[in-house]
Formats: C-alpha cells, structure tokens, sequence
C-alpha cells in the first residue's frame, strides 16, 4: 500500500522539479536550464515508453493478481459470511455483474448471474488496457511536444545571443 504512495509522491517531486526547469529556462533565457529540462523530460518519456511496455508484456501477470486478489476475498467471505468482507465481496459482484469463482454459487441455490468473477475480471481488463495504452501515447505525446519547444526555444536564445 505504502509503495504505490511512495511512488506518487516521487513522481509528483520530480514533475515539480522538471516544472521549474523549464519555467526557469524560459524566464531567465538560460541554454543550461532549458536544456535540463529536454534531458529530464528524455528521461520522463524512456521511463513512459519502459512502462507502456512492461505493462502490455504483464498483462497475464496482471490479471492473475487481480484474480488472486478476489479469489482471497471470496475465501474469507466463504470462511466468515457475516464479517467485513461481506460488503467488499458485494461490490465487486455488483461492480462486475458476476458471482462467485465458480458454478458451486448455481448449484447451492444463491441468485448469481451466470459469469463468475474470475472470467469477469479477465474481460475487463482485456477490454480497458486499450483506454490505459491510449492515454500513454497521449502523455507520451505532450512529453515530446515539450521537448521540441524545448529545443526550439533553446536555440532561438542561441541565435538571439549570436546576433548581439
């Protein structure tokens, strides 16, 4: 749990710091910021490239964890139907439109759809990884806008200083 905010808060920290790269180069007119800021958004856009990669490469390993995931909480649900769990294994039937992991909930008489969850869970990440890599090739788009401005800014101030 911890990990996934350590990584936030990472990334938010370098953003900031690349952010005032660039304003800074920009304001001050400086080769040496503006060129900090291409690097660091180079790096940025590598790192993008790195995830959008592992990412569809992991998608098995993705799915299985989600799966592992539910198949744990449908466990303690089955072991304790009265506890906390209850409400979580609710919404996700709800959430997926599904029941259980396999055709036992049918056969014990529970009101269940016909799709188990764990083919649920299968489906729809197959189905929203494309909505995932499109907003990748968006960013990854801005990232590389930001760089060629950067450039383009960084060698008009050249050509300003040569004039002069």
């Amino acid at each position: 749990f911890f990990i996934g905010l350590y990584v936030l808060v990472g990334a938010g920290a370098l953003m900031t710091t690349v952010g005032f790269f660039g304003c800074c180069g920009a304001a001050r007119e400086s080769q040496c910021l503006l060129g900090a800021f291409f690097a660091c958004l180079l790096v940025i856009f590598a790192a993008e490239v790195t995830a959008g990669v592992f990412a569809f490469i992991g998608k098995k390993v993705a799915i299985q964890e989600a799966q592992k995931i539910y198949e744990d909480i449908y466990d303690d649900y089955t072991k304790n139907p009265g506890g906390k769990v209850n409400r979580t294994i609710y919404h996700y039937h709800v959430a997926l439109k599904c029941c259980g992991k396999d055709n036992m909930e049918q056969q014990m008489g529970l009101p269940c759809p016909e799709n188990n969850c764990l083919v649920e869970i299968q489906n729809i990440i197959d189905a929203n990884l494309h909505l995932v890599g499109i907003v990748g090739i968006a960013i990854a788009g801005i990232t590389i806008f930001g760089m060629i401005f950067s450039m383009v800014l960084c060698c008009a101030i050249r050509n300003t200083r040569d004039m002069i």
